[in-house]
């Protein structure tokens, strides 16, 4: 089993930033990707971003490229979310997700295997 703990999120002004971060420990794949996804009352979880294991490719949602970055540190299971320039349509709960590492289809939700419990990102105006 797979545990995956985020933090970081909170309540910022509109052009703030914050770092979300997410552990994993348990019995992870021997290599991983992870991703972030993101959830708004009444609205469907969207893709936010994706690393590869190797931390060399990476993926972004249309709403965050230029934005936002990934990576992670391997050595701490962790990855971890840079946001900059927040809007308040970036308010929603933000998830972490793991699956076997791929290159591809890292966008799509039923692809990840295992979810953190998410952590609430809200943005004023």
């Amino acid at each position: 089993q797979v545990q995956l703990v985020e933090s970081g999120g909170g309540l910022v002004q509109a052009g703030g930033s914050l770092r979300l971060s997410c552990a994993a420990s348990g019995r992870t794949f021997t290599t991983y990707a992870m991703g972030w996804f993101r959830q708004a009352p009444g609205k469907e979880r969207d893709f936010v971003a994706a690393i590869t294991w190797s931390g060399g490719i990476t993926y972004y949602g249309d709403s965050v490229k230029g934005r936002f970055t990934i990576s992670r540190d391997n050595a701490k299971n962790t990855v971890y979310l840079q946001m900059n320039s927040l809007k308040p349509e970036d308010s929603a709960v933000y998830y972490c997700a793991v699956r076997r590492d791929s290159i591809s289809s890292l966008r799509f939700a039923h692809g990840y295997d295992y979810w953190g419990q998410g952590t609430q990102v809200t943005v004023s105006s």
